[in-house]
């Protein structure tokens, strides 16, 4: 059995990111990516923080009410406090719309990586995740932001925007990509945003991640406004062996989505 691969991606922060700001998220990122107690040393170690920064910001978050301290075993875990920040989120984002439905109908399709994503400026982000179960899979956080440029679900956002648009996103996210390599030809890309128009979904292999492969297509609902794309992602063998049956699978969870949502019009009725 092969192990799984673990890879995640963030857009890191700035000159004008405020340090001890971003260190706290980075601190409730890594309990919900370990989800177990873990010592200040231990939280310290795995984020390169110096021990008088942990503990300056441990004891900020007990005493915030976010984290709760184990004085005899010396661990920290966060409390229900972290949970009611985000509980309401879902609902003001998707609604009663089918979307999430959808989402677990792919996942137990074909057991891949499942994600949700939309615009967030110049970038492509996860809002919502449903890991893969396959030995071998790529992890991706929920809430991870990638250059629209540089991934399907991110082409396939662009596709939904007017060439202008996508002229001034292009040049916008090759700022924005650290690595030079990994900047775009706006001609090229251009052309590649035209065909996925044609096609109506898009699939790519290598892209984000070395090995995997991604395919997605777009959801007849929006979130804040902007477009919603529905996408699965795994080894890129795998895909491309079930490559007609993912992409069906996809097709019909978005028209799934479209029709619930014509379920939810309210219908005239003429007396």
């Amino acid at each position: 059995m092969q192990a799984a691969v673990t890879k995640s991606a963030a857009i890191p922060g700035g000159p004008s990111t405020v340090k001890s700001a971003l260190r706290a998220l980075e601190i409730l990122q890594f309990f919900m990516n370990v989800q177990r107690p873990r010592a200040m040393s231990e939280i310290g170690l795995a984020l390169g923080y110096p021990a008088s920064s942990t503990t300056v910001l441990l004891k900020t978050l007990v005493s915030m009410g976010y984290l709760n301290y184990d004085r005899r075993m010396r661990v920290y875990f966060p409390t229900p406090k972290v949970t009611s920040l985000g509980d309401w989120i879902p609902r003001a984002l998707f609604g009663n719309s089918r979307t999430l439905e959808a989402m677990h109908d792919v996942h137990a399709a074909t057991g891949e990586t499942v994600s949700i994503g939309t615009t967030n400026d110049v970038y492509l982000q996860y809002v919502k995740i449903v890991q893969s179960i396959h030995p071998l899979r790529f992890h991706v956080d929920e809430g991870t932001l990638r250059p629209l440029t540089q991934s399907a679900l991110g082409w396939l956002l662009m596709s939904t925007m007017s060439d202008e648009k996508v002229d001034n996103i292009i040049r916008r996210a090759n700022i924005a990509t650290p690595n030079a390599s990994d900047r775009v030809k706006l001609p090229d890309m251009m052309t590649r945003i035209r065909q996925i128009r044609g096609k109506g979904y898009c699939s790519a292999e290598d892209i984000p991640i070395q090995g995997g492969a991604t395919i997605c297509v777009l959801l007849p609902v929006t979130i804040q406004n902007q477009p919603m794309v529905i996408g699965l992602g795994g080894a890129a063998e795998r895909i491309r062996q079930n490559f007609s049956r993912y992409l069906a699978v996809l097709q019909r969870a978005a028209k799934s989505v479209r029709m619930d949502e014509q379920l939810d019009k309210p219908i005239d009725v003429e007396v």
